[in-house]
C-alpha cells in the first residue's frame, strides 16, 4: 500500500496546514474551514492524476479539439461531522461525482472503540473511492468504514484522504485493509498521546469547524 505525503513537496498546501495548527488562527472558524476546503482542493487535484482517462473530442466555436477526460468519477464519501469542509474541497472539483456519508463516532477508553451509526452511499462495487477523513489517528474508522462500505459493494481502489496521519494509524491501515488502497495525506507526524490523539496535530477538527459537542 502506498503512502503519498503530499507535505514532503514545497507547494502552498504547507501554507494552509499551518493555519490549521496554528492556535492563534484557530479562533476563526471560517478561517480554520476554508483552510480544509483549501486542502481538500489540493488533495482532489493531486488524486486526480491517479484516475483513468480517456480522449474526447470537444467541438469548439472554431473547429474540434481532442482532450483526455477523467474515464468514470470516483465516488466520494465522508465521514461526518468533522470531514464537511474538507469534503467541500473534493466536491469542488470532483463536480459530478456520486457522494455518500458515515456518521462514526470513536469511544474513548482504555481502549478505542468505533460506533458506526449512518451509512448511506451508492453502489460501490468495482468503483474508485475517495474516502475523506481529516485525521489518520488510530486508523480504526477508516478499517471500520471500509468494512461497512462492502455493505454497498466492493471498491476497486480506495484512496484514504487524511490532512494529518500518526505513524500508528498508517501501520494499522496497512496491516488491516484488504482493498487496493494508497493512503494521502499533507503531514506525517510524531505519534499518538496516552488518549490516542495525533501530535502534534491540530486538536479536534469537527470541534474548531463548528464549536465543541457536548
Amino acid at each position: 500500500m502506498q503512502v503519498i505525503n503530499l507535505g514532503e513537496q514545497n507547494s502552498i498546501a504547507n501554507q494552509f496546514v499551518a493555519g490549521l495548527r496554528d492556535v492563534n488562527v484557530q479562533t476563526d472558524r471560517l478561517r480554520f474551514r476554508t483552510n480544509l476546503e483549501r486542502l481538500g482542493t489540493i488533495m482532489a487535484y493531486e488524486i486526480s492524476k491517479r484516475l483513468p482517462y480517456q480522449a474526447q473530442v470537444i467541438q469548439t466555436p472554431l473547429g474540434t479539439s481532442s482532450v483526455n477526460l477523467i474515464n468514470e468519477q470516483p465516488v466520494l464519501i465522508t465521514v461526518l461531522r468533522a470531514g464537511l469542509p474538507y469534503f467541500q474541497g473534493f466536491q469542488n472539483f470532483f463536480d459530478a461525482a456520486p457522494a455518500g456519508f458515515i456518521g462514526a463516532y470513536r469511544k474513548e477508553g482504555a481502549e478505542i472503540k468505533i460506533n458506526l451509526e449512518y451509512l448511506a452511499t451508492p453502489d460501490l462495487t468495482d468503483q474508485t473511492v475517495i474516502l475523506v477523513d481529516p485525521m489518520l489517528a488510530t486508523g480504526k474508522s477508516i478499517i471500520r468504514a471500509a468494512h461497512e462500505l462492502e455493505r454497498h459493494g466492493k471498491p476497486k481502489h480506495i484512496h484514504v484522504a487524511a490532512l494529518i496521519a500518526a505513524p500508528e494509524g498508517i501501520r494499522y491501515v496497512q496491516d488491516n485493509l484488504k482493498h487496493s488502497a494508497t493512503i494521502w495525506t499533507f503531514a506525517i507526524d510524531e505519534k499518538l498521546d496516552s488518549r490516542f490523539y495525533i501530535v502534534p496535530g491540530l486538536g479536534d477538527a469537527g470541534d474548531l469547524s463548528f464549536g465543541e459537542k457536548l
